[in-house]
């Protein structure tokens, strides 16, 4: 059993005084027996956050910075051909006057037939480009083009909140990212469907984020611990709501926590890895030397020891 949970710690000044009132005695127990592996460093500016790395590297896929091929392996996954592919999605940059900042994860009130309608009349002016789009999810669609290989992109998560300008893509093939972004900008301005969504006081579809690049050719082997990506603290996190934050880390604890802690208690293999903003920390359960125990034990003094140094 493999627990992955993504968004354990910010470098925000409100998690950092969140952290200090969090009670978590589950995970502190799992930590005092668990043997901790290298630390996956990486910083604040990394393109893939680390659970994307972390969860990349259990898949058995490429690890390069923005080139982890989600989007090829859903593709694969839907018995599309393998290659270069790219997530698209459909997105609200808050518009100021020095610069944009990107809206949520998804869109409220956006639905199947909303993406639709917007994918219809996006679809043209990709295909001027070679790219093809494909429906997927409502806030996500899949695109297949050699445009994709090698164009290091950011996940979304790290731009939610943020200017766009700083996690656009570089180089060379960056120019008709950023020119198709200007074109669909002109284009969902006067699209009725915002028209639609401004007499609801809804935020109107006014550009698309690219992510999830890369090229893969054929599905990984199937890793006997895939592990489980617990998402509970994401929203919060990216919201700044530590106080939302720390009850979904409290109610972690008592289920996901509890539960691999009875199966450690059974005799299971298990693992653990917390992922921060910039780092990555995994725990097993293993035969442990006498300087892991001391780590371990350390650890397990308190959790915010350990979280803070993702």
């Amino acid at each position: 059993m493999h627990l992955l949970i993504p968004y354990a710690f910010s470098n925000s000044e409100g998690c950092k005084a969140a952290l200090p009132t969090l009670q978590l005695p589950q995970l502190e127990k799992l930590l005092s027996r668990l043997t901790p592996e290298p630390l996956d460093v990486g910083d604040n500016a990394s393109l893939s956050p680390p659970h994307e790395r972390a969860l990349a590297r259990a898949l058995g896929l490429p690890l390069s910075d923005g080139l982890i091929p989600w989007a090829a392996l859903q593709a694969l996954q839907n018995s599309l051909p393998g290659g270069a592919w790219a997530f698209i999605t459909p997105c609200h940059w808050h518009v100021g006057s020095k610069h944009a900042a990107m809206g949520g994860m998804t869109l409220p009130q956006f639905s199947e037939a909303d993406s639709h309608r917007l994918l219809a009349a996006m679809q043209p002016y990709f295909a001027e480009d070679g790219i093809e789009l494909h429906y997927g999810q409502p806030h996500c669609w899949l695109a297949h083009s050699d445009l994709f290989d090698g164009l290091a992109t950011a996940a979304l998560e790290r731009v939610v909140g943020r200017d766009v300008q700083t996690w656009l893509p570089v180089g060379p093939k960056a120019s008709t990212v950023q020119r198709l972004q200007a074109e669909m900008q002109m284009l969902l301005y006067h699209h009725p469907l915002n028209d639609e969504r401004a007499a609801q006081g809804l935020v109107p579809v006014n550009s698309f984020w690219l992510s999830g690049t890369g090229v893969l050719h054929e599905l990984p082997a199937t890793p006997t611990d895939a592990p489980v990506v617990i998402t509970a603290l994401r929203d919060a996190a990216l919201n700044e709501d530590w106080a939302g934050w720390s009850k979904a880390w409290t109610a972690l604890d008592g289920k996901e926590c509890s539960a691999l802690l009875a199966a450690l208690a059974r005799g299971e293999p298990v693992q653990l890895t917390l992922c921060g903003e910039r780092h990555a920390q995994g725990f097993l359960s293993q035969t442990r030397s006498w300087s892991s125990r001391l780590k371990a034990v350390f650890a397990g003094q308190a959790a915010s020891v350990c979280l803070e140094q993702l």
